[in-house]
């Protein structure tokens, strides 16, 4: 979603809609399937998505939010990125880092390039073929994560112009069978047309041709609820139908109100919920172009519930009550307690001090290793990522990893471990949901940290007490 346009054609909603014919699934082996229109996650437990997006490709520095929505009961986030056509590219070092956030915060990442938006009627907007050559661009950040993500092809994929969306289902297709026969087994999502409100019921009428098309039978539609979903009749026989033909269907955007008409909210959450059906709000913070009523929370700060934020995230039928954490993460601590608020990188925060539990390894001499980024870099500030490789053949449970900068950087800010900081020393203890580190395994944390005139790496780690590599 980045702008809409008034849909006059709303009227098409009578139209008679050919029968739906259900396909059985193949099931692909490493991550998400499909069966009977559910979707399943990789320990074969449905999973039923509660999430929000975030537009992370125009505020790259807003990684703190991932935890935040983690913290007000999400188990999904779809994340906003840019093929690098009408938005600077999230390459694949930005969509790795994209992946570890997500698994730092247990949460499933939708990932969707959004360049694609209004195709054939908003200029500059790019094609779904388009869309595949991103994602086989950052392919090496994707694959071997298909129990984390979802791939949502492309946002919106066309607007209103009759040729676009008559071709829609052949362009749709073709683009799901060539990320597969690029190795992608992940599971797909593919959004409808006309602004992905379907209004002509292209999606609806020619799913189970789309979905035989896949060769993994692994593909979920998602379709925008804005003006065009105003009452609950149109709501219900809308997901009615898919859920009648067993194919799967999650409401892969939805606000509270719009520009184009006043959708209706309480009939999405509550039939999502009575059958079974994901769904993704639209959006964390950050909305432009008159349309900023449409974010949860004020300038990303999560202690600024907007009243929409508040209706979606505690309301009936919504994220806090109804969010079931995916099964793959089973065994994980507890949601990591959000932080006060999340600012723009230029502000400092001061980060909780609370105790965390005291290392317990016998690591040998060596067997970690640590790989240090510089992830986002501002006059005066930059964001850090930190990965800690468990190189040993035992688990580390609890870590401490020190370390001293020479240009004299300031933490102001972290996620996914606490820490503390005395002149140039740094120490960052795990956050409940890093303490394990498997045998072989890696966890990953984040920060945000000032600088002044010279940014150099730390030359020397330790883990708890253990010079690493």
């Amino acid at each position: 979603m980045r702008k809409r346009f008034t849909l006059a054609g709303a009227a098409v909603l009578a139209v008679v809609v050919s029968v739906l014919v259900a396909v059985q699934p193949a099931q692909a082996a490493t991550g998400f399937t499909v069966s009977n229109g559910r979707l399943y996650d990789a320990n074969g437990n449905e999973f039923v998505m509660r999430g929000v997006s975030h537009a992370h490709t125009w505020y790259p520095s807003q990684t703190s939010s991932f935890a935040n929505i983690k913290a007000l009961g999400a188990n999904a986030v779809r994340v906003v990125l840019a093929t690098g056509d009408r938005w600077t590219k999230n390459d694949t070092a930005d969509v790795a880092n994209v992946v570890s956030q997500c698994k730092a915060n247990r949460l499933i990442c939708v990932l969707e390039a959004h360049d694609t938006t209004g195709y054939g009627e908003q200029s500059g907007a790019v094609s779904l073929d388009r869309a595949v050559d991103y994602w086989l661009s950052v392919k090496s950040a994707l694959v071997g994560q298909e129990k984390y993500i979802i791939v949502n092809i492309g946002n919106e994929p066309t607007g209103n112009t009759a040729a676009t969306v008559a071709a829609w289902p052949t362009d749709t297709a073709n683009a799901i069978k060539r990320l597969r026969s690029n190795g992608f087994e992940h599971t797909i999502m593919v959004d409808a047309p006309n602004w992905g409100q379907d209004w002509q019921f292209t999606m609806r009428d020619n799913a189970a041709t789309v979905f035989a098309a896949d060769p993994a039978k692994n593909t979920v539609f998602s379709i925008h609820m804005y003006g065009v979903f105003d009452t609950a009749a149109e709501i219900n026989d809308y997901l009615n139908r898919f859920v009648s033909a067993k194919l799967p269907i999650v409401v892969g955007e939805f606000g509270f109100n719009h520009s184009d008409g006043n959708p209706d909210e309480d009939t999405i959450m509550a039939t999502t919920q009575s059958l079974r059906i994901g769904y993704l709000g639209w959006s964390w913070s950050g909305n432009g172009g008159g349309v900023e009523y449409l974010d949860m929370v004020t300038n990303f700060n999560p202690a600024q519930l907007t009243s929409w934020g508040d209706r979606i995230f505690n309301g009936a039928n919504g994220i806090k009550t109804t969010a079931k954490e995916a099964s793959v993460y089973a065994g994980s601590s507890p949601s990591p307690s959000r932080s006060s608020a999340s600012p723009s990188p230029s502000v400092s925060v001061s980060p909780s001090r609370s105790a965390s539990p005291s290392p317990s390894s016998s690591q040998p001499a060596g067997a970690c290793r640590i790989a240090y980024s510089v992830v986002g870099q501002w006059p005066g500030g930059f964001q850090g990522d930190v990965q800690i490789t468990n190189t040993g053949t035992s688990a580390v449970n609890g870590w401490r990893l020190a370390w001293s900068y020479a240009n004299g950087q300031t933490l102001t800010q972290s996620w996914g471990g606490q820490y503390t900081q005395s002149g140039a020393a740094v120490t960052v203890t795990n956050a409940s949901y890093t303490a394990s580190i498997p045998a072989g395994g890696t966890v990953s944390f984040g920060f945000l940290a000032n600088w002044n005139g010279s940014n150099t790496n730390p030359a020397a780690f330790t883990l708890n007490g253990t010079r690493c590599s």
